[in-house]
């Protein structure tokens, strides 16, 4: 399967108020059926791995889908390359949120969205996934994939020292790079991990049908965070879908090698399923 033609794929380079870039991509599905937003983790970018396919899958499916890079990301213009060192430093959670609503506002404009829309999220992006569609009534079918309960995900003893040198180390495993994380993102965990950024309070408002993956052996995020997001729910239409085996990624790679690993396959399929059923 090839990737979508130019003409079915729209770029768009869009500017948030710290005037970072926030850039991404419309993939138009010929008869659509609804339209996804599409959340990266943590360290990832939309280019990488089971992206693209992902955005194919949904968009032959008949769901467009909205790709884009967070402006704390890193990646430069050419969509793989870590150059943006000081966009990363200076990201945080609440960035992320505004970076989504920034793209949904862009994508009203357009005229991409309608009354009501999808969203995606991976890892970090499932978590701001969460507390987006919390707030936001317009989402009509939220899937999450390896999804966070929680942005505190350092010890005290880190948080200590993060504040006190400034910053933090973090390995990009991908490139070998020691990134550092300035300590935006520690305001936002140390002032509101519990009330503006609580995943948890925020997956007890989720009323719309939610679709929650997660692998057994996900070296990143433990398969019991998925867990507590679903006892949290109160959807009557969430679907907990275990890979059993899968990693943080279900097998996938960068690049995504042929042929696609047999969990990432797994998941793609249901998420395409899903959506297409509360779609129509």
């Amino acid at each position: 399967m090839g990737i979508l033609e130019s003409n079915r794929r729209e770029s768009f380079d869009l500017v948030n108020e710290q005037g970072l870039p926030v850039r991404g991509e419309m993939w138009h599905a010929e008869r659509s059926h609804g339209t996804v937003i599409v959340c990266h983790g943590f360290k990832g970018f939309v280019r990488w791995g089971f992206f693209p396919l992902l955005a194919e899958t949904l968009s032959r499916g008949g769901v467009s889908a909205i790709t884009f890079n967070f402006s704390g990301s890193g990646i430069g213009a050419d969509g793989e390359s870590f150059t943006e060192e000081s966009a990363f430093f200076s990201n945080s959670y609440s960035r992320e949120l505004a970076d989504l609503t920034l793209v949904e506002k862009e994508a009203d404009r357009r005229e991409w969205l309608g009354k009501s829309y999808g969203l995606f999220g991976h890892s970090r992006g499932g978590g701001i996934a969460i507390l987006h569609a919390a707030r936001q009534p317009r989402v009509r079918a939220l899937a999450t994939w390896a999804a966070i309960c929680t942005i505190d995900r350092w010890s005290g003893d880190e948080k200590k020292k993060w504040r006190e040198a400034g910053h933090i180390g973090i390995i990009n495993a991908r490139t070998g790079q020691v990134l550092e994380l300035g300590t935006t993102t520690l305001d936002d965990i140390e002032q509101l991990a519990k009330t503006d950024l609580d995943i948890l309070t925020a997956a007890s408002r989720i009323a719309v049908p939610w679709l929650i993956a997660h692998g057994t052996n996900d070296e990143a995020v433990p398969y019991a965070e998925s867990e507590r997001l679903e006892k949290a729910a109160t959807s009557a239409a969430v679907e907990l879908l275990t890979i059993a085996g899968g990693n943080h990624t279900f097998g996938a790679q960068h690049p995504l090698l042929s042929p696609v690993p047999s969990r990432t396959q797994r998941a793609i399929t249901r998420t395409l399923a899903f959506f297409r059923d509360h779609f129509d």
